[in-house]
């Protein structure tokens, strides 16, 4: 019996060989990343999807995730992100990975976003209580016009052990390290012509599994919105990425002869504002945005915003403000956009620059146990020191790695070194308490209160703001 089994496999193997002998073609993809709910530019999108079916009928429509978080429209409908996967729906994609900012609505919001999708989540390093109703595989074949692609999602996990959300939002969830679960697919190199891994790790991070998978054709990566010229070959395979939020996207060909890949290039499409558009996804677009409260003025900008850090000094006043704490700070990471211009900021402009969700927190910290937070929120969240309020931080980095906070020495708004010893009411959110774990004797106490709220009450209050020039986090 073990010997008919034994025969019976090598039969399907050779069988499934001969199959990927003589298939000569392209294959063809539209790959996006990091959306981030940019819906204004669907109609864009879904006419350059058209253009490139009606040249290419078997075309692949692929996201390398983080669909979500980033247009209020689309994170607080009634059905948080519904307006995005209904977009993706009519325009017809054929695949997405999971994105870490999938799960800022926790197990339950993602499960009804994948229950609502037409197309399949794919992610072969996720594993999510049932009850959650995630629906996600890891890996699926397609049928691209007689040509077998199979492709392999894969989501970055962070040094938590999680995707990079706040742990709350994956409570039921657990993950395996990406580069050795994604080479449990390498099978998937007999029984196709194409192989893709459909990523959400980062450039760095592609570049690195290229180096060992090489029984893969392509990588279609995103998550650090590396703008890339096209595409890279990295050790024999073609990585492609974007920056955010639709600018552009890539059109990959694949070229097989004999049943063998032969040839692979990619192309960036620019996605201009005012281009040619799809009038059915217009409507759609018109019809989720239809609502005015999204566009009240709060407060009139008397100078413009032009750098990361003065809308996070803005960020961080609201909370010490409106809560009347001694200092305040949030994570760098939590600050969407890098500039404002001059005149009214609206609700919308608020949400879009804090789409997570994170509620205030307050405690009583003293100079010692600050001092250790901001050093702990610089090293866990990758894009550096925290923003600031009520007083100064300067930091040094790793000699021998740049992207290391080293030490941080902070100061009181007048330059004095700030008392270690001196107890002070800090507000902060949910996300920087989390990932700040080093030992404090008050935990803090959950307000209740989401941050964006706090923000545009600030903004009410003030009536005028102007923070040309604010800069409190400096490198030594």
């Amino acid at each position: 019996m073990k010997h008919n089994r034994l025969l019976a496999t090598l039969v399907a193997l050779w069988t499934g060989a001969v199959a990927l002998l003589g298939q000569t073609g392209e294959v063809h993809i539209l790959s996006t990343n990091d959306m981030h709910a940019n819906l204004q530019a669907f109609p864009q999108l879904a006419a350059t999807i058209d253009s490139l079916r009606t040249l290419y009928p078997s075309l692949l429509v692929l996201s390398a995730g983080d669909n979500r978080t980033g247009d209020p429209i689309n994170d607080i409908y009634e059905i948080p992100a519904y307006p995005m996967v209904a977009l993706m729906n009519q325009v017809g994609f054929d695949a997405s990975a999971l994105g870490n900012h999938e799960f800022d609505t926790g197990g339950a919001g993602l499960g009804r976003v994948t229950q609502l999708a037409h197309f399949p989540h794919l992610c072969c390093n996720i594993h999510a209580d049932p009850s959650l109703g995630i629906h996600t595989r890891p890996y699926k074949i397609f049928d691209a016009g007689g040509i077998k692609v199979g492709i392999v999602g894969a989501v970055q996990v962070g040094k938590r052990g999680t995707p990079d959300t706040h742990p709350d939002n994956c409570v039921g969830m657990t993950f395996d390290p990406v580069v050795e679960t994604v080479q449990r697919y390498s099978w998937l190199r007999d029984s196709c012509h194409v192989v893709v891994l459909l990523t959400h790790l980062g450039f760095d991070d592609d570049v690195r599994l290229a180096a060992v998978t090489p029984w893969a054709d392509v990588i279609v990566g995103g998550h650090s919105h590396t703008q890339l010229n096209g595409g890279e070959m990295h050790h024999g395979i073609l990585i492609t990425q974007n920056v955010n939020r639709l600018e552009r996207v890539t059109h990959t060909t694949i070229t097989l002869r004999d049943g063998r890949v032969v040839d692979k290039k990619a192309e960036n499409i620019a996605l201009a504002h005012g281009s040619q558009s799809n009038p059915v996804v217009q409507n759609m677009v018109d019809f989720f945005s239809n609502n005015p409260e999204f566009q009240r003025t709060l407060c009139t900008v008397d100078a413009p915003f032009t750098s990361y850090e003065q809308l996070g000094c803005m960020l961080s006043d609201a909370l010490k403000v409106e809560t009347g704490a001694d200092v305040a700070m949030i994570n760098r990471g939590g600050v969407r956009y890098e500039t404002h211009p001059a005149g009214a900021f609206t609700v919308s402009d608020v949400l879009k620059l804090d789409p997570f969700g994170n509620e205030v927190v307050e405690m009583n910290v003293t100079g010692k146990e600050l001092r250790q937070m901001v050093l702990d929120c610089s090293r866990n969240d990758k894009y550096g020191p925290p923003c600031v309020s009520g007083f100064k931080v300067e930091y040094t980095v790793d000699s021998n790695d740049s992207t290391r906070v080293k030490d941080v020495q902070l100061f009181t708004l007048a330059g004095k070194k700030l008392d270690l010893k001196r107890t002070y009411r800090l507000a902060t959110h949910t996300y920087v308490a989390s990932i700040c774990a080093s030992p404090r004797k008050d935990p803090g106490r959950n307000l209740n209160v989401k941050t964006e709220k706090m923000t545009r009450d600030f903004l009410e209050h003030c009536g005028h703001i102007n923070y040309s020039g604010t800069c409190r986090v400096n490198r030594r």
